[in-house]
């Protein structure tokens, strides 16, 4: 038998009764249009309200049982102060302190008996302490040394076996080529007959400043990184250094040279090679130039335990 057309079996679709349609082809009734059971809505509302009071019943039996809380422990804010010339005791504390925190390292008991109270230089026991003592650097200097300040710190001539080519007695470090050139202009009234060591990369070649250290050398000033190639190509040395100057001096964004990051690394790669052993053996001295930041608590537990 032939097929029929396409057509016909559409209109024959069309014309099956809902019964015999497929379940896909019957429309769904919207839920509005279906009967409300009553009963069954009491029903559901009675379960949630039951369960409300549940809920209710558990927040008043919590409610009842305290639960005590451990109380709060407040940090307390650290009191630093800024101090211009700082006493020998508070320079050593910050400096040590400074130290271990970039170092990750602790001083045993032991090293930190060890250190002569001349360990640090106290500025403020100059001549001039009374008065605004800010650029006389070359006065502290002359207190510092002593009676012989002028042959340590203005004499020209190399002497064989006390004085040697390119060993200062004074160093100067700071963060920045202008600030060394500050330091030199505080100097100038020790530095007229021998000439200081300009010891930092800004507009200086190593080569002119190896053929500076070729001379009698009183005074340097200079950043980190160039005194310490200098120490390590052996041009510069510290046969005669006895005091050592660190700047304080803070820039416009705050840091120093104990924070600039950069700056600061190089600086304590510089004392751990050639500046920690002989302080703490008590050869040398060093002096914090300028305002200090002090922790007034530290300085109440010190005075405490004396």
């Amino acid at each position: 038998m032939g097929k029929a057309p396409a057509g016909r079996d559409n209109k024959n679709r069309r014309k099956q009764p809902s019964r015999l349609r497929p379940k896909n082809a019957i429309r769904k009734s919207k839920t509005n249009d279906k009967p409300k059971d009553k009963k069954k809505d009491k029903k559901r509302n009675r379960k949630k309200f039951t369960g409300d009071k549940k809920i209710k019943s558990n927040d008043k039996k919590n409610n009842n049982t305290k639960i005590e809380l451990a109380p709060a422990v407040k940090k307390k804010k650290k009191e630093i102060i800024f101090v211009q010339w700082a006493n020998v005791l508070q320079q050593r504390s910050f400096f040590v302190n400074q130290y271990e925190s970039a170092n990750r390292v602790r001083l045993s008991s032991l090293e930190l008996d060890s250190l002569p109270e001349t360990c640090m230089l106290e500025l403020c026991q100059s001549p001039a302490q009374n008065q605004n003592t800010t650029g006389n650097l070359g006065e502290h200097v002359k207190v510092a040394f002593g009676s012989s300040w002028k042959e340590v710190l203005c004499g020209k001539y190399l002497k064989q076996g006390k004085v040697d080519t390119g060993s200062p007695a004074l160093l100067v470090i700071s963060a920045s080529a202008l600030r060394s050139l500050d330091f030199l202009r505080e100097l100038r009234n020790l530095t007229q007959d021998c000439h200081p060591a300009k010891l930092f990369s800004k507009h200086m070649k190593v080569e002119e400043q190896v053929s500076m250290l070729e001379n009698r050398v009183n005074i340097a000033t200079g950043t980190p990184n160039r005194i310490k190639k200098l120490i390590d190509m052996e041009v510069l040395k510290l046969s005669r250094l006895a005091v050592i100057v660190f700047d304080m001096h803070t820039d416009v964004k705050g840091y120093s040279l104990f924070s600039l990051p950069q700056v600061r690394d190089e600086f304590w790669d510089l004392y751990k090679a050639y500046f920690h052993q002989p302080w703490l053996e008590g050869k040398l001295r060093f002096c914090l130039y300028g305002p200090v930041p002090i922790n007034l608590d530290e300085t109440k537990s010190e005075t405490s335990d004396d």
